[in-house]
């Protein structure tokens, strides 16, 4: 049961064929067995997670179902606020804070009858594709350990493709959930921007959502995040009072009626070879279930100019509260780069102190292009495109500046890989990651699938009707009863 979707042990649970704390408890052993080699769930609340269980058990013995979720143990990323446990975004200094109350997405999935068994580790302030901290230590990937797995939700991932949780809950704003899921073989879901509340996830001290930033589900199928998105989406506290969310249904129902672009590679940045071709192949499979697939279609942008008002808009967010000291030294950086240096630190180095003016030339160049993408998706349903450049890579802990990475035969930098995913997200698209299977070297390839604004169901629709024809999850080995 350890690897089974949370839709199939919510229906279980509900069909008396196992009992949440038996399940809860199953969970916790496996936890307490395997997590010692991951390091994924740093936060561990048991007691709490085994109350929860009996209660879920107790309602349904009086015939009362709380929810979809009814019984199904979970975890969640460290970040979010769980009452009476620590968020610390693996600050040293914040490692006592405890949060006096939930999350809005934790009272929702409350509410629909899920309980917390812990929390899942994070790199500093979510900061990388790597997921460590001076607070937790290293968390490793279970299809390799002397790889990542993938960040800032690597926890998250490792948790899930271990078979230590029923389900897991994230974020994503440079390929938080996308990039974890790819590196570790499951699934995962950036919502299209503001259609779930991101109350409770913030550092401490701010209120504010910063922009590009949302939260989403992560699981072992796409029904897990169909499930969970319908259960967490709608109104945040501020708009609650006036507006409601009515998510169109999926465009399709199955392949043969999918109009579907594929974007294997992009000559403004390296993607190995054997991942291009994976899209390429996906693409093919898709094709000979009846879908229309064009490998030329685009939209109406300029990859280059999209990828830096990206990185313009992601270094210019997340700045509120910020110490004086970190400004003046960020300020003296940006000035001393040469005029003509257009790399992506570069890039993010000058957004982080971004001149208004500036920063709404890149919000309205991003305007015109979320039009254009609108424009697209009138034609064809979704793209097929990359999450990142390569599968898992080994453990870095040098500064980012300092990290080379071979793509193929190019030696690229870290600042280099967030293309892929900040095509969504720059555009606020949603975007479904998926496995495709394993590479040579049998580790996990990961791809996504971007839709029009609202279209969630579309893509999360779109990521189960391709398991139907490639397979869906699969565990690595070591993890089994």
């Amino acid at each position: 049961m350890a690897f089974s979707s949370a839709a199939d042990l919510a229906q279980l649970i509900q069909q008396k064929q196992v009992s949440s704390l038996e399940l809860t408890r199953d969970y916790i052993e496996r936890i307490e067995r395997f997590d010692e080699a991951l390091n994924a769930i740093v936060v561990r609340d048991f007691e709490r997670a085994l109350e929860g269980a009996k209660l879920a058990d107790a309602s349904l013995a009086r015939g009362h179902r709380l929810g979809p979720l009814h019984g199904v143990p979970m975890t969640i990323k460290e970040t979010f606020d769980v009452s009476g446990l620590s968020t610390t975004w693996g600050v040293p200094e914040q490692r006592d804070h405890l949060a006096p109350s939930d999350a809005t997405v934790v009272e929702r999935l409350r509410a629909a009858g899920a309980h917390v068994m812990g929390k899942t580790n994070v790199p500093l302030r979510l900061g990388d594709w790597q997921t460590y901290n001076d607070i937790y230590g290293t968390t490793r990937n279970p299809w390799d350990t002397e790889r990542s797995p993938g960040g800032s939700s690597g926890g998250s991932a490792a948790a899930l493709a271990a078979g230590l949780t029923g389900l897991e809950f994230a974020s994503d704003i440079g390929g938080s959930i996308r990039n974890p899921s790819h590196f570790c073989g499951v699934y995962g879901h950036k919502p299209t921007y503001g259609i779930v509340p991101t109350h409770g996830h913030s550092p401490l001290g701010v209120v504010s959502a910063p922009d590009l930033n949302v939260v989403g589900p992560m699981a072992r199928s796409a029904e897990d995040l169909e499930l969970a998105l319908e259960v967490v989406a709608g109104p945040d506290r501020f708009r609650s009072p006036g507006w409601r969310l009515a998510l169109p249904p999926p465009k399709v129902r199955t392949l043969r009626d999918l109009r579907v672009a594929i974007w294997p590679m992009e000559d403004c940045v390296p993607t190995s070879a054997e991942i291009s071709d994976r899209v390429q192949a996906v693409g093919e499979a898709v094709a000979r279930a009846g879908a229309v697939v064009s490998d030329l279609a685009r939209p109406d942008i300029s990859p280059k100019d999209a990828y830096n008002t990206y990185l313009s808009l992601l270094g210019s967010t997340g700045l509120a509260n910020l110490p004086d000291a970190y400004y003046a030294a960020t300020q003296r950086a940006a000035a001393a780069l040469d005029a003509n240096d257009a790399s992506p630190l570069a890039v993010l180095t000058r957004a982080r102190v971004l001149d208004h003016r500036s920063w709404s030339d890149l919000d309205e160049a991003r305007t015109r292009d979320r039009l254009r993408w609108r424009a697209f998706f009138d034609d064809w349903d979704v793209v097929i495109c990359p999450i990142s450049a390569t599968t898992a890579y080994a453990h870095d802990h040098r500064p980012k500046p300092d990290r080379v990475l071979a793509v193929d035969t190019a030696m690229t930098s870290h600042y280099e890989h967030y293309f892929w995913v900040g095509l969504a997200t720059v555009a606020y698209l949603p975007s479904t990651a998926f496995p495709s299977g394993l590479s040579r070297d049998g580790l996990p390839i990961g791809l996504q699938i971007i839709g029009p604004e609202y279209g969630d169901r579309t893509t999360i629709e779109v990521a189960r009707l391709i398991a139907q024809e490639l397979g869906g999850f699969r565990a690595p080995a070591g993890f089994g009863a």
